[in-house]
């Protein structure tokens, strides 16, 4: 009788305690979970201030301080005042011909230097690879003075030829591309070789085609730091017509310090080409990373 009660009990305290430990039970948060949660937080985070200076590009003199994300009164008026009241289609088109010019350049010229580093041999190759690696720890301010004595020596001052060249040679190419060349597989460029391909051939016609996930990368990289570039430009041109996009936005917040609804309109303009142009070759950039693993 007590062993049919104490079953009994037992029964009854493990049905429902089992049923509300199972219904009640919480699921931990897994860890993959949690890493979508702090992503999603990161990007609202950094999309946020794009989509306040789009929104806030819409909007009045009168109501483009008064925090909200939605425009009470829309105008377009921002826009027309800045292409017409200051050059800044000219402002777009240097920043863009210098940009272009600067990126055809550094791929061509760091898919050379690269693919001699990952396949020639000579001697000094690895301490002259150490020695480009080891520029990447010097910051670009400790070499803005002695830069601009050697563009003055070489009267490359207030000219196009002194905003492209020496923007020209990076390090970062160079050694992006070289770990992506040392993945590649051998027996190719063994193969042209045995057909008679010379190193030229080798690498135009055959490495060059199987680079072009990371040359979409790097120059998506390179158009966008140079479009976005402004310490050098600052210092290396005082002509106006030499005047790249990010100094006429600063130029004109200066000239007009309250008005930042012609500010935020400007600043619009020079970021929607990058913001497309990420966008359409954002496959490329992730695919290059994740085919040049660091080897």
């Amino acid at each position: 009788m007590a062993s049919d009660t104490l079953t009994t009990g037992a029964g009854e305290s493990g049905g429902p305690g089992g049923h509300g430990t199972g219904g009640g039970r919480r699921r931990s948060l897994s860890p993959r979970a949690g890493l979508t949660v702090l992503a999603v937080v990161v990007s609202v985070i950094s999309v946020l201030p794009v989509l306040w200076m789009l929104t806030s590009s819409f909007k009045t003199r009168e109501t483009v301080t008064d925090g909200k994300l939605i425009p009470t009164d829309f105008t377009f008026d921002n826009f027309v005042y800045v292409f017409t009241e200051v050059p800044f289609a000219r402002y777009l088109w240097n920043s863009f011909f210098i940009s272009a010019v600067i990126t055809i350049a550094a791929l061509f010229f760091h898919s050379m230097a690269a693919y001699a580093l990952a396949r020639l041999r000579f001697p000094g190759r690895e301490k002259l690879f150490g020695a480009i690696f080891a520029t990447l720890l010097v910051t670009a301010p400790v070499v803005l003075i002695p830069l601009f004595m050697v563009a003055r020596e070489l009267g490359l001052l207030d000219s196009y030829a002194g905003l492209i060249i020496p923007a020209i040679f990076n390090a970062f190419g160079i050694f992006l591309l070289r770990q992506f060349y040392l993945g590649l597989p051998k027996e190719l460029e063994e193969a042209a070789v045995v057909d008679g391909c010379g190193h030229w051939r080798v690498y135009w016609n055959i490495v060059l085609p199987m680079s072009r996930p990371i040359l979409s990368a790097l120059a998506i990289f390179f158009f966008l730091a140079n479009w976005n570039a402004f310490v050098w430009p600052l210092v290396a041109t005082s002509d106006q017509d030499l005047t790249v996009v990010q100094l006429g936005i600063a130029s004109f917040q200066t000239q007009y310090t309250s008005n930042w609804n012609y500010i935020l309109a400007a600043a619009t303009v020079a970021a929607l080409p990058m913001l497309i142009l990420f966008f359409v070759f954002q496959r490329q950039i992730v695919e290059s990373i994740k085919t040049s693993g660091i080897k």
